[in-house]
């Protein structure tokens, strides 16, 4: 696997250089998809979703569509790849910077074993996605732990969130599910991708507030940026089996039909 290269935004130019010249401070806003032989999912959405929320920190910073043009440019147009930007702070925050990392996909997967996580949601800052992804990524090594690949967060009433890195729905018959806007997740292309294609087959949609219990014999699904859908084959703790992948393949066949060229 070829290695990561990291680009930082200088004078208004992304300058190859070593991770360590970055900024010493927090990750304050990250974005991620991957591209596949020239082709992407939804990149305007990710731009804008990143764009949205660099500017509740910074409002006045002009650089970000530049910013954007220069990531696609600087994409490889063969193989597959995983680029994530940043808008990293000082601890201070008088000071950002925005990153690319232009990273080589990792192996693709089509299923995930699951695990609760032993305590409530513990993530600071659950509606955007940069602060707590090295938490994240702690909570998914938990889950390896148990036999695991992604752990599920809970509230401290014991309802599903997400998971650590990925974003939860499930079927009940032909109805497609997720939690509701009164739990705090983070906003999703992968999520509302899937919604909407469910919409255009003509399946009900809708929320609820459920814990692991109630998903008992249900089809699962795990989405992401990078694996697009992955079917739950088995939750460690659910008490029950998960039920088969009815939905799988006509669901994943119109997403790859959704990617567009960068």
């Amino acid at each position: 696997m070829e290695p990561e290269q990291v680009f930082v935004l200088r004078s208004g130019t992304l300058t190859q250089e070593s991770a360590e010249n970055l900024l010493v401070g927090n990750l304050s806003v990250a974005d991620s998809w991957l591209v596949d032989n020239s082709r992407a999912r939804h990149l305007p959405e990710h731009y804008q979703r990143f764009k949205s929320w660099v500017l509740e920190i910074e409002p006045d910073l002009g650089a970000l569509d530049e910013f954007f043009e220069q990531v696609t440019e600087l994409t490889p147009r063969q193989g597959m790849w995983f680029p994530r930007i940043e808008y990293i702070t000082s601890v201070d925050s008088k000071q950002s910077q925005l990153v690319l990392r232009m990273r080589p996909a990792p192996p693709l997967e089509s299923s995930i074993v699951l695990w609760s996580f032993s305590e409530p949601d513990p993530r600071l800052n659950p509606l955007v996605k940069g602060p707590d992804l090295s938490l994240g990524m702690q909570m998914r090594r938990a889950a390896q732990m148990h036999g695991a690949d992604e752990a599920v967060l809970l509230t401290s009433q014991g309802y599903i969130v997400e998971g650590a890195l990925t974003s939860l729905v499930w079927f009940r018959g032909d109805v497609l599910c997720a939690p509701g806007d009164d739990i705090d997740w983070i906003p999703s292309i992968t999520r509302k991708e899937v919604f909407a294609i469910a919409e255009s087959m003509g399946m009900q949609t809708r929320s609820e507030t459920v814990k692991p219990a109630d998903l008992v014999g249900l089809e699962i699904w795990a989405l992401s940026s990078l694996h697009g859908i992955r079917t739950v084959e088995s939750w460690v703790d659910l008490g029950g089996p998960v039920g088969p992948a009815r939905h799988f393949e006509a669901f994943s066949k119109r997403m790859r039909i959704l990617s567009a060229s960068i």
